[in-house]
C-alpha cells in the first residue's frame, strides 16, 4: 500500500464542491493559456537584490473556426448538386 490513510467522506465532499465551484467560475470561451517557460535571474548589489522574472506563455483559442464577428463555418454535406 502507499502508507497513506484513505480520504474521509468530508474531505471528498469538499473536493467535489471545490471542483464544481471552479467550473461555475471558469469562462469556457476564454482562450487556454499554457506556461511554456519561467526564467528567474537574481543579482545581488550590496544590500539590494535585483530579480527579473520572464514568463513565456502560449495562448491558444478554443475553436479556430468560430471567431467573434467572423464568418460562420462552411457546412458541407458531401452533395455536389445545387439545391433548387
Amino acid at each position: 500500500m502507499s502508507g497513506q490513510e484513505p480520504k474521509s467522506i468530508m474531505r471528498s465532499l469538499g473536493e467535489f464542491v471545490g471542483h464544481v465551484a471552479k467550473g461555475i467560475r471558469t469562462d469556457p470561451s476564454a482562450p487556454k493559456v499554457t506556461e511554456v517557460r519561467r526564467e528567474v535571474e537574481t543579482e545581488r548589489r550590496g544590500d539590494v537584490v535585483l530579480r527579473r522574472t520572464t514568463i513565456e506563455e502560449v495562448e491558444m483559442p478554443l475553436d479556430q473556426g468560430a471567431k467573434p464577428g467572423g464568418d460562420p463555418p462552411v457546412e458541407t454535406n458531401g452533395d455536389s448538386r445545387t439545391r433548387p
